[in-house]
């Protein structure tokens, strides 16, 4: 901590037995907000860089409970921010449970620095409901400028204290009282959106229980001078009925006074009802793209450098994080020659992962999880990257757009990979000017992350993220056909959709361009089973405006949707959602969940865990930014939860799992307890924004006996495309039995054809 970055922290030099773990405590010496710290490896020394680590927090140096943060790291000399959620303590411990090399006894570590309260909405927290409370403060006496005005749910309207001589001009503060008391654990503020005059900068926040004596401040800090929400996480949860926000100076000392939007004051989240997260994983790169294998594993892969991207190297930094030990592997998978940043993606039938384009921009790759290893396949016709692509219900794979990338001038035109040939085919009757977006910056905007769902005979809906909808179908030369609007959406590029039941699908959010455009905070339902054409309509508004977030189907039909942000900015974290929200097809509604603890927004992903738990992780991807996230986290969601947070008992399934079942077949499944229902979720890839092959499908079944049941398995692959699917038995409650992994489809219609295996990268 001297600043010196020459000077370095070595670890005792202990005998092989005794190696490890080794730690070091930092002692603040006062309780303040901590929501991460940065790392410095020794620079020349690289034998001693920590690899693997943990995070522990306590407020007396003894207690120390569970880690908050755990993971491993590049191994590199670049300075690594290891983030957990905002949290009040004094002694912050870092572990280092294994070195880069494993035959060294010692660690070490040039500097380590904390990082304070983010500034964002505080962790694991939802709004309490503001009916009938009051706020109390200066005012200037202007009209419409009274302190009520910050609890009116409208941006437009505005709190201002009074504007004084500069020998009085701080502090100013309002009061609000809830008229109950409570617990409250944060504060967010929303300055004026029109006109940067009065922003908050440095703030301290009190609380009371009678409105006359307030305790030491359990919040203080500076807010960011711009118009986005500002948070503040309380060193501790208070147990109060008032809260007093007092502005000591002005964000850029331009006035005299000091003013507000909204307030909103928070509290600690309701497991049974708003989730829990888990710790924050460390990954040794940024999750731009993941996906979950059928060996209870998760994939990862950046670009050529685990936090940066550009140009076309050849060669993609991957990750394996194993779901049942927690366990992070890494690799260089450079045999294929190809950049996977920024590609197409889609799960084959037999469980292998196609990825194509990107930074090499005509490259096709395919990742085998059960060799593990990565092989080439042709190249595509068209070189393509921010491509949207599906699997089709003939096992073939579908792919259309994507001038991020390859020659600007190509039209980027539909084409088909087939698993027989391992070759490619173009489509001339599928131009992909037909499924473009009107945005403003052309092309190379226009036509990306294009939401596809795969039907029977090879058909394909694209439902977006332009207004217009279209039918394709993939024979011979294909064709594209006109199916309507999206009820009254616009354009909502950066926006995505999911199959939540069988010719069902939810679409969320996006905006009219691909950046610096207002988000929008609607949903719509598109429908396929009553109409030869989609029919869409508008369902309820999210609560949030997103873009940039990524949606999940749970095994209930449930769509649960992570991140954004309000106006859509790569690479920032500005106007971040920080609430994920849950949607029930049963109601149309949305609720908000507790909220997260990093952002997520721009190259961030998010994936349904065979557990039924849900893994969100990424962002950034910037070199040396400040936006950076390679980390993850795992989401409890309520239907998991008793209201004392503890797990709740859960079905299982009892019966061996075939590795394969046929269309149209019956499978006969058991159980522990009674089922109420069985639904198939397929394991899809997220990246971007989008996941095109994630659907779920609910079974009908017959009971045969006590717990034993008989599943059919729907005869259409285009209802259950060829490929991996997680099994789940759910109770009258609700809650999913853990996932039995199956193959639905005959592998032998869609044999496997690569280029001969090379060695691959280590």
């Amino acid at each position: 901590m001297d600043g010196d970055r020459g000077t370095v922290w070595r670890s005792k030099q202990s005998r092989a037995s005794s190696r490890r773990p080794h730690s070091i405590t930092i002692d603040m010496h006062r309780t303040t907000v901590v929501s991460g710290l940065t790392y410095q490896p020794p620079r020349h020394d690289a034998n001693r860089r920590i690899a693997t680590y943990s995070i522990h927090l306590s407020r007396d140096g003894k207690t120390w409970g569970q880690a908050v943060a755990t993971g491993s790291l590049a191994g590199d000399a670049m300075t690594t921010t290891l983030s957990f959620a905002p949290k009040g303590t004094r002694f912050v411990r870092l572990t280092a449970t294994a070195e880069t090399d494993a035959r060294s006894p010692r660690l070490s570590a040039r500097e380590i620095n904390l990082l304070g309260d983010p500034g964002t909405t505080p962790a694991s927290v939802i709004d309490l409901p503001r009916d009938g409370w009051t706020a109390s403060g200066e005012e200037a006496g202007a009209k419409g400028s009274d302190a009520r005005l910050v609890l009116d749910g409208d941006r437009g309207t505005v709190w201002r204290s009074k504007q004084s001589r500069a020998s009085s001009r701080r502090p100013h503060s309002i009061t609000i009282d809830m008229h109950r008391t409570t617990v409250v654990s944060g504060l967010t503020y929303q300055p004026p959106r029109h006109g940067a005059n009065g922003r908050i900068g440095h703030y301290s926040i009190s609380t009371s229980s009678d409105g006359i004596a307030f305790a030491p401040p359990v919040a203080t800090g500076t807010w960011r001078d711009d118009d986005s929400v500002k948070g503040a996480t309380f060193t501790r949860p208070a147990t109060a009925r008032y809260v007093r926000l007092t502005a000591t100076t002005e964000a850029s000392g331009r006035e005299t006074f000091s003013s507000a939007a909204e307030l909103q004051l928070s509290g600690p989240a309701k497991p049974a009802v708003h989730g829990v997260w888990g710790p924050v994983k460390g990954f040794p790169l940024v999750p731009v793209a993941t996906a979950v294998l059928p060996n209870n594993k998760l994939l990862a892969w950046s670009a050529y450098a685990h936090d940066r991207f550009g140009k076309a190297h050849g060669y993609t930094q991957t990750a394996t994080m194993d779901l049942t030990t927690g366990k992070i592997s890494r690799r260089r998978v450079a045999n294929t020659r190809h950049d996977m940043f920024c590609p197409g993606t889609a799960t084959l039938a037999d469980g292998r992962v196609l990825v194509t384009g990107g930074s090499n921009a005509e490259r096709a790759s395919i990742y085998n999880p059960a060799t593990d290893k990565w092989t080439s396949t042709s190249n595509m016709k068209t070189a393509r990257g921010y491509q949207g692509m599906t699997l089709l219900s003939s096992g073939d794979a579908f792919v259309i757009g994507g001038s991020w990338s390859g020659n600007p001038a190509a039209s980027k035109n539909g084409e088909v990979w087939s698993p027989a040939t391992g070759t490619w085919r173009k489509l001339p009757g599928v131009p992909v000017k037909n499924t473009m977006t009107a945005d403003p910056k052309g092309r190379r905007r226009a036509d990306n992350h294009q939401w596809l769902h795969a039907t029977s005979n090879g058909r394909v809906l694209h439902l977006g993220p332009s207004k217009q909808l279209n039918w394709i179908s993939t024979k011979g030369d294909g064709t594209i056909t006109p199916a309507g609007t999206r009820a009254d959406s616009k354009d909502a590029m950066n926006g995505n959709a999911v199959a939540y039941d069988i010719g069902k699908l939810l679409t969320l959010g996006g905006a009219t361009a691909y950046e610096n455009a207002p988000a929008t905070r609607r949903a719509y339902t598109v429908s396929l089973n009553h109409s030869a054409h989609p029919v869409s309509a508008r369902t309820g508004d999210m609560a949030q405006a997103r873009a940039f977030s990524n949606s999940v189907v749970m095994p209930d039909g449930k769509v649960a949707v992570f991140g954004g942000q309000s106006t859509p900015v790569p690479l920032s974290d500005a106007r971040s959602v920080m609430n994920p929200e849950i949607w029930d097809p049963a109601t149309g509604r949305f609720t908000s969940m507790a909220s997260m603890a990093v952002p997520r927004n721009y190259h961030s992903v998010a994936n349904l865990l065979p557990d039924g738990r849900i893994f969100t992780g990424g962002g950034g991807l910037c070199g040396n930014c400040a936006t950076n996230h390679p980390n993850g986290a795992i989401f409890t969601p309520p239907y998991l939860l008793k209201p004392n947070g503890t797990k709740r008992p859960r079905p299982h399934i009892t019966s061996a799992t075939p590795a394969k079942v046929e269309h149209g077949t019956k499978l006969p499944v058991t159980t522990d307890s009674a089922i109420s229902s069985f639904a198939l979720v397929r394991a899809g890839v997220a990246t971007h924004s989008t996941n095109n092959d994630q659907r779920r499908i609910p079974l009908n079944y017959r009971t045969k006996g006590a717990n034993s049941y008989e599943l059919s398995i729907p005869a259409d692959s285009g209802i259950a495309l060829p490929g991996t699917y997680m099994l789940f038995a759910l109770n009258k409650r609700g809650v999913p039995s853990k996932a039995a992994i199956l193959t639905v489809g005959s592998a032998s219609s869609t044999p496997r054809h690569v280029r001969p295996p090379q060695q691959n990268a280590s």
